[in-house]
């Protein structure tokens, strides 16, 4: 047979890239295997990678690297092994190749690898604000991405300012002054998601009254973003993948290619590996976009930015808030925020809108959510000495208990103190301390 080789890729060092052999396409779509060795491919148990697919046979090739690439030997298989379009025996391949064998297509596929990155000495990046050693490493990444055009994948839980990150990167870089526009992919059903991102001709299908431009044109020379990606279904899938490699796009119902110079930043807060294993996801998609790929840290991981954070958004309110501290300081910081920055953002805009007479932060009425059940209601802050960490969480012990007393009595303080086993006057002065109870409130109540 004949052999075939391809162009050596090698890292920035000159070392062969770190790769694995990925199910790209066939019945068994997302499985992959690490090529640091010599692996066997086949539907035999025994194999590296087993497959499901009846054409391929129980031992059907072997992969192993060679030098700066990988070679790729038939097992004597029924069906062969193929590579572009030409059956082989043995070859020599790299990082990229796609190999055919039965109906499953492989691909040597370049392993993601850890980006190590010295913390950004910047406290703000676009409108994200941070103190956090973690945030600034984000940072020190941003900033490498809005340098270049390369495609980037945000993950994060959800409120963790994904579309923060990508207006910043945006406005960071040469596209700024172009269009930035949003699709939010897990907003819209299928059958509007593809008329939203690649537009459609008049008469595309009913209702369709006149041409429209779809999102990758509007952003024409600018940043698109789009968010809850993994929600988009498996035909936008294909269709987005085809844009994203010939940069060209066809609207809905047109027979007419249209380019586009567009650059992509996607987003969802779900493991599209996951995604993908499942064969929920098309692994080449996931590989094309996940170029770059940040993963946003959740507030509860880093609640040294909480003050920072806090008062960029009092500030952004038209509210100076002056020294972030004290007691309503400390409600925010062993708060569990299961909605991170945005429910942050939510309670402090509560409090600016019930407490009109405010002249600063202490002096906000803040009203925090009830803790999920199963959740952490106290967590420990690590960013202070042994004393004050402690105090923090007595007081936001003696805030639930008092305020969960407190209502089960219906606000009747001597019923409250009775039950607690405190006397009414100082169980009255704690009901104060932790804003339960105005000054002038009821002596008896």
């Amino acid at each position: 047979m004949a052999q075939t080789r391809l162009t050596t890729q090698l890292d920035d060092a000159g070392a062969p890239v770190r790769s694995q052999l990925v199910v790209v396409e066939g019945p068994d779509v997302g499985r992959a295997i690490a090529l640091d060795g010599a692996r066997v491919v086949g539907t035999s148990g025994d194999c590296d990678l087993v497959l499901s697919d009846e054409r391929v046979s129980a031992r059907h090739l072997e992969v192993r690297p060679d030098g700066g690439g990988f070679r790729v030997k038939d097992l004597a298989s029924t069906n062969g092994t193929w590579l572009e379009g030409a059956r082989v025996g043995e070859a020599e391949v790299t990082a990229g190749a796609t190999l055919k064998v039965g109906r499953t297509f492989l691909r040597v596929q370049p392993q993601a690898q850890a980006l190590e990155v010295v913390p950004s000495q910047a406290r703000r990046f676009g409108d994200l604000v941070a103190e956090s050693l973690a945030m600034r490493e984000v940072f020190s990444v941003l900033e490498l991405a809005a340098r270049g055009d390369v495609t980037v994948l945000v993950t994060g839980e959800t409120g963790t300012g994904k579309e923060l990150v990508a207006r910043a990167v945006h406005e960071k870089s040469a596209r700024r002054g172009k269009p930035f526009v949003t699709v939010d992919c897990g907003a819209l059903p299928e059958s509007l998601l593809e008329s939203e991102l690649f537009g459609h001709v008049r008469g595309a299908f009913t209702g369709a009254l006149s041409e429209r431009r779809g999102a990758f044109q509007k952003a024409d020379g600018g940043t698109l973003f789009l968010d809850e990606l993994g929600a988009v279904s498996p035909s936008a899938q294909a269709r987005l993948l085809r844009v994203l490699e010939a940069r060209t796009v066809k609207p809905v119902g047109s027979d007419v290619e249209r380019q586009v110079d567009v650059r992509v930043i996607a987003a969802t807060p779900v493991d599209l590996a996951t995604r993908v294993a499942a064969g929920q996801f098309r692994a080449d998609l996931f590989y094309r976009l996940s170029v770059l790929a940040l993963e946003l840290p959740p507030l509860r991981a880093r609640r040294e930015d909480i003050p920072v954070v806090a008062a960029e958004v009092l500030r952004r309110r038209g509210f100076e808030p002056g020294p972030v501290k004290g007691p309503n300081l400390d409600r925010l910081m062993v708060h569990g925020w299961p909605g991170n920055v945005r429910e942050l953002r939510n309670v402090l805009e509560r409090a600016l809108a019930l407490s009109p007479g405010a002249t600063s932060f202490g002096g906000l009425k803040l009203g925090l959510e009830p803790v999920a059940p199963g959740s952490d209601a106290l967590p420990v802050r690590v960013d202070l000495p042994f004393k004050d960490a402690k105090d923090a969480v007595v007081d936001a012990f003696e805030e639930k208990y008092l305020r969960d007393v407190h209502v089960k009595h219906d606000g009747n303080v001597s019923a409250g103190a009775r039950f607690a086993g405190v006397d009414r006057k100082h169980w009255r002065a704690l009901l104060r301390k932790h804003g339960l109870l105005p000054d002038s409130g009821d002596e008896e109540g």
